[in-house]
């Protein structure tokens, strides 16, 4: 049985008054989407606890069956991803160039990552002038790795459990970088802290002096001023995919920090570019992951849906959605005509159009559909038909363990093979043996 997991990124959303009360993914014609509801059991997901904003890379990791504890951070996901050397020690983070104006003593977040716009050459000069700094032993590298995106390697003897410095909302102040409270490395988390502090103070000195900044303010642009820092992590021994499920995983997606969690989680990845047709982009996921052969467990990703989410137009949201449906007929027709395809779709988060959230924190709809899964009445896929169907509400790795026994592949709780709990017959444990032979 080949599994196929299509995830469609930040489907989820609010009810929206331009929409007539409705979400996007209502208010679409998707006939595709509808047809899949129909074939199998309809329901809601969250891959921890609803009300809880997730980033698309911790909802992975959780639907995964990883706890929040044994994930590495988004920064270490995006080096991996753009191949950025660092050790096992070392502790990486998100960066971002951003825009603050000093409001008495407070530095006041005026203009965002996505905001900072302009030529990128420049912004690559002003991201080389604070390629490396050193303080208290602490060695810090800042590799630029897309237009207004880095990652920062913070070395030697230093520690994640710190506070970011981005509020990531307009009008709030930078914060101060603290260790984190009850935190187990409370030494190299303080020093951690000041080294950060240090650093972002020494970035926003030469900012706000350096030439292109001026240039800038000359274009009536917002200058780029301020370097913001976010989810600090390391690299964390967790054991694969393959070793957790029992099945040969392959993920076949775009960006960098999807490169980064395959490579971490032990999956084949299959990476590929995005282009104007977000449809055409799917159907072409949809071809390779129905046409390969070596993998059991397929997880086709594609991010459309919550980059149109985050531009704030639903209309722009819901066009996109329509366009990933066209994407499903080739995935449709292979469901309707092979009898060894078990097929969820889902999506990892809600990001809700018509709001300031970066994600927010309902449910998203769940179809399971293959063979021997129960069908229910439900023939449209959205929040609210979801939550009408005989799936229920699944969470975290709740769909993987139904994934894994609608695939015949579930061990029988308390049938233990091996020294370790799992979730499947392990087939490579060890054989009894008669005394002297």
């Amino acid at each position: 049985m080949k599994i196929i997991l299509m995830l469609l990124d930040g489907l989820g959303d609010r009810a929206c008054k331009v929409l007539g009360d409705r979400t996007p993914l209502q208010a679409a014609v998707t006939p595709n989407l509808d047809r899949i509801a129909s074939l199998g059991s309809n329901g809601l997901y969250h891959a921890a606890s609803p009300g809880l904003c997730l980033p698309s890379e911790t909802a992975h990791y959780l639907m995964f069956g990883y706890r929040v504890e044994e994930f590495p951070g988004r920064g270490l996901l995006e080096a991996v991803g753009y191949d950025i050397a660092f050790e096992k020690t070392d502790v990486l983070s998100l960066a971002h160039l951003s825009c603050i104006a000093w409001k008495g003593d407070l530095p006041v977040l005026t203009h965002s990552r996505r905001d900072i716009r302009g030529d990128g050459a420049e912004l690559s000069r002003l991201y080389s002038c604070l390629a490396f700094y050193e303080v208290e032993g602490v060695r810090l590298r800042l590799h630029q790795t897309h237009f207004n995106d880095a990652v920062l390697v913070i070395s030697e003897k230093v520690s994640p459990f710190v506070c970011d410095s981005d509020p990531m909302v307009i009008g709030r102040p930078m914060a101060e970088i603290r260790p984190l409270a009850g935190n187990p490395e409370p030494e190299n988390a303080a020093r951690t802290a000041r080294a950060l502090n240090r650093y972002l103070d020494h970035c926003h000195r030469l900012l706000a002096a350096h030439e292109i900044n001026g240039l800038r303010k000359g274009r009536n642009q917002a200058p780029a001023n301020f370097l913001a820092h976010q989810r600090c992590g390391r690299r964390i021994e967790h054991g694969s995919f393959r070793e957790r499920w029992d099945l040969a995983p392959m993920l076949v997606g775009s960006g960098a920090v999807y490169a980064g969690l395959a490579h971490e989680l032990g999956m084949t990845f299959v990476r590929m570019k995005d282009g104007e047709d977000p449809g055409r982009d799917l159907a072409e996921r949809v071809h390779i992951a129905l046409s390969d052969q070596s993998h059991e467990f397929v997880h086709v990703h594609t991010k459309a849906p919550d980059e149109a989410a985050h531009t704030g137009d639903p209309i722009k949201k819901l066009k996109v959605i329509e366009s990933l449906d066209q994407g499903l007929g080739g995935l449709v027709k292979a469901m309707e005509e092979r009898d060894d395809l078990l097929v969820a779709v889902t999506a990892d988060h809600s990001t809700a159009s018509v709001t300031d959230l970066i994600h927010s924190g309902e449910p998203v709809p769940l179809v399971l559909a293959g063979p021997g899964v129960r069908r229910d009445q439900i023939s449209a896929f959205d929040e609210t038909a979801a939550a009408k169907g005989c799936l229920g509400f699944l969470r975290g790795r709740e769909l993987l363990l139904m994934l894994l026994n609608y695939a015949d592949r579930s061990s029988l709780l308390g049938h233990r093979l091996s020294p370790q709990e799992k979730w499947y017959v392990p087939e490579g444990y060890r054989p009894f043996k008669i005394a002297g032979t």
